[in-house]
């Protein structure tokens, strides 16, 4: 009987290596990246078209490879960063493995260029499919280029099941900023289809930070330091006030690698107890050094995540470094019971030599409260013949009006009313057309007389049959939606100008889905006055939308639109109107008065659908008298 197992063929597990290596274009820009920086480079660029799918391509001024090496590294399994077992708890380079080049060149259009800085000439190779088509000598500068084209070419299944270019392209930037934040010393410049997007010059880490993500990131940044055995521990939160709805702006490295920790940011988040919003995420910048066999990085396939030897201590420090920080900079609540915060001095006049100035008082010596109608006659008389300076003030004095007939004015008011005719303003109600009638007329009239709230979440109103319970959040996002879809449909949002025009900042990524969905927003409502690189003008906004919501609404809608914005028209309408509706609606929690009550469940039985929420939940229940009589069976 023949053999059932075989090895496989080079190319086809290298395919098979690149489905955990490369899953997107974002994954080619991570290696090539993370070889540049391994390579030593100073000078990195990063040059993208059509978010990757047509070429990704990392240009660095590193230490290079010579003809060997160039050919060597797409082989599996070939590395320069480990020669033992041993070197996998001692690493101190970005890749490990040798699988990413061989892996990209298996599913890509590959072509390199290297050069040492001792040798004349530099190699070109070309690559297609794991196939070596060619490799010549060349004259090159120093350092390595690397040009993926056509990624997953010769796996179609595999492209077809990436996302539009925006999905892409954000997770392109993701990438970017990871290894940009992680190597400050480092000047990073990145091109999409021949614009420039970044350009970063090696600076210091505050200064890093604020060039990624620009805006107003520096003055909400609160720097964190702490130095011990097990960990040294430096890099920046942001303060209460500038938490956001997303998670965004959160980045853990250790020893400069990125990695993700849900048990580092609960240790974060603990460290925020008491002064953050309900729902709001702070952004931080924290890197953690930590000696490189206190952690195992090798357990994921991405190397983002890490295994550490003592996590509940590297846990409690993290968190009383931060809660330090914030203290420090008087960004914490103060539990002093003696200090009265409006008697310390501003800031800006701390230093300042200033003397009290003593008001001074004003008195007009020529005010007279006692003077009546009869003696300013006299001084009027008197004032022409002898022309002093005390008689002119006087001349020009006129006596109020006589109110001797003020009883005219009540004249005819005890007069009984005259008798109201009904008749002539009886109104026909049988002409208006009432559609999506949820109960008969007389349970809907029962329903808008008698509302009560319940624990300030529910809303319980009587009818024929029973009684009907609403879920007052659920029914103001179902209210909200439809308005909301209308405006954007037909076209006829109405707008509330503002006297000073709102700056809001945001990332360049943020800054890209607002481009995109600016005519969307504009028409349920927005006015943008102009559109920068960090920040927009907003000089007006819809009519049911408060001032101080405005930024609270944005920056829901860029969270729910982290996975990209439907390119269908009415799915992008969609899915604005639902994160509106969800950010604007009534709370649980919040009371409410009769007429608002009243308000929202006219406007719910209103609706084209008012049965289920736009997230398909129940907005509403009734119970019968059946069922409650059965509560009191015995």
């Amino acid at each position: 009987m023949s053999s059932i197992i075989q090895l496989l063929p080079d190319h086809v597990a290298n395919q098979i290596a690149a489905g955990e290596v490369v899953q997107r274009p974002a994954s080619v820009v991570k290696e090539l990246l993370e070889n540049a920086v391994d390579a030593k480079a100073t000078d990195i660029k990063l040059i993208i078209k059509d978010a990757g799918k047509s070429l990704v391509q990392v240009i660095d001024n590193g230490v290079g490879m010579n003809v060997t090496d160039a050919r060597l590294c797409f082989a599996r399994h070939a590395t320069s960063k480990i020669r033992h077992a041993e070197d996998l708890f001692s690493l101190h380079t970005k890749g490990f493995r040798g699988e990413a080049l061989a892996s990209i060149a298996a599913i890509a259009h590959v072509e390199m260029k290297t050069k040492q800085a001792q040798e004349e000439l530099g190699t070109q190779i070309v690559i297609e499919g794991s196939k070596f088509v060619s490799q010549e000598s060349a004259v090159l500068p120093q350092g390595t280029s690397f040009a993926v084209k056509n990624l997953f070419f010769n796996i179609p299944a595999r492209r077809n099941f990436l996302k539009s270019d925006t999905v892409e392209y954000r997770h392109i930037i993701d990438e970017f900023q990871r290894v940009a934040l992680a190597h400050p010393n480092i000047h990073f410049t990145f091109y999409h289809n021949g614009s420039e997007m970044y350009n970063l010059p090696n600076s210091t880490l505050r200064q890093r930070v604020v060039n990624v993500f620009s805006g107003k990131t520096n003055e909400k940044l609160v720097p964190v330091h702490e130095e011990t055995e097990i960990v040294t521990i430096q890099g920046f939160v942001s303060k209460p006030e500038f938490a956001k709805k997303n998670r965004g702006e959160q980045f853990f490295f250790v020893n400069d690698r990125f990695i993700k920790s849900g048990y580092l940011h609960h240790a974060v988040m603990a460290a925020y107890e008491g002064i953050l919003k309900e729902g709001t995420q702070p952004s931080y910048f924290l890197y953690l050094t930590v000696p490189a066999n206190s952690i195992d990085i090798n357990i994921h396939p991405t190397k983002t995540e890490i295994k550490f030897d003592d996590e509940s201590a590297l846990y409690a420090i993290l968190r009383a470094s931060i809660k330090h920080s914030l203290g420090q900079f008087n960004v914490a609540p103060v539990l002093d019971f003696e200090r009265d915060a409006n008697l310390d001095t501003p800031y800006h006049y701390k230093d300042k030599d200033m003397d009290a100035v003593t008001p001074t008082i004003q008195v007009d010596s020529t005010f007279n409260p006692f003077a009546d109608d009869k003696v300013n006659k006299h001084y009027a008389g008197s004032g022409s013949s002898s022309g002093g300076s005390g008689s002119s003030s006087y001349s020009s004095y006129k006596k109020p009006a006589s109110t001797a007939s003020w009883e005219s004015l009540y004249v005819g008011l005890k007069q009984e009313p005259e008798e109201f005719p009904l008749e002539s303003t009886e109104i026909s109600f049988e002409s208006e057309e009432v559609t999506g009638s949820l109960f008969n007329d007389e349970e809907v009239e029962h329903v808008v007389q008698n509302v009560y709230q319940i624990h300030k979440k529910y809303i319980v109103s009587p009818i024929k049959s029973g009684m009907v319970i609403v879920d007052q959040q659920r029914a103001h996002q179902r209210v909200l939606y439809e308005q909301f879809l209308t405006n954007m449909t037909v076209h006829q949002a109405s707008s509330q100008q503002l006297l000073f025009p709102l700056n809001l900042y945001f990332s360049s990524s943020e800054m890209e889905l607002i481009a995109e969905l600016k005519l969307s927003l504009v028409n349920t409502g927005f006015v943008f006055e102009e559109n920068n690189d960090d920040h927009v003008v907003i000089s007006g906004i819809p009519v049911n939308v408060t001032e101080s919501e405005v930024s609270m609404v944005l920056e829901q809608l860029l969270s729910d639109l982290q996975e990209g914005i439907p390119e269908n028209s009415f799915s992008q309408n969609d899915t604005i109107a639902k994160s509106m509706a969800k950010s604007l609606a009534v709370k649980t929690g919040t009371s409410l008065t009769i007429k608002e009550q009243e308000n929202l469940v006219n406007g719910l039985f209103a609706c084209k659908d008012p049965n289920v929420s736009p997230f398909q939940k129940p907005t509403f229940i009734t119970m019968r008298v059946e069922d409650i009589d059965k509560k009191f069976a015995i």
